[in-house]
């Protein structure tokens, strides 16, 4: 038995980025940086990771239009490790395949600047599908 899960909450560090598949499944890429304090010697570290992450579907196609650099955001998904061989080595790397995405209220007024359309009011989750295997980063010719 396996179990692929992550719950990670942090900022944008630039604005998302939106491709479409051949067949017109959206997909937006996001990074976020999220901060972890702590106290070594006395004095408070802040250490800072990244973490990229893929977004599909409508999902995707709210966060192209609702985030932007700085945005705060709340992602549930699973780890997924994507290979490749260049220059006779293989290389990796582990993104985020997002769930969902919860959009954090922005810190002027404790609430979005801009409400997502088609939303209930009060609501800022936005549940997705995983893709199916026929949409895999390798299998796509992506288009922009």
């Amino acid at each position: 038995m396996s179990l692929n899960s992550v719950n990670i909450m942090g900022n944008l560090t630039r604005d998302p980025e939106m491709k479409y598949t051949p067949s017109g499944k959206a997909v937006c890429s996001i990074s976020i940086a999220n901060n972890r304090v702590y106290v070594k010697a006395g004095e408070k570290v802040t250490e800072v990771s990244y973490f990229d992450v893929e977004v599909w579907g409508a999902a995707a196609e709210n966060c192209s239009k609702y985030l932007t650099k700085g945005s705060g955001i709340i992602v549930e998904g699973r780890l997924r490790q994507d290979r490749w061989e260049k220059d006779g080595k293989t290389q990796s790397r582990v993104r985020i395949s997002a769930n969902s995405v919860h959009f954090m209220p922005k810190k002027q007024g404790g609430a979005m600047d801009r409400e997502p359309a088609g939303v209930a009011e009060g609501t800022n989750r936005f549940q997705q599908a995983q893709p199916s295997d026929e949409m895999s980063p390798d299998s796509i010719a992506w288009e922009e």
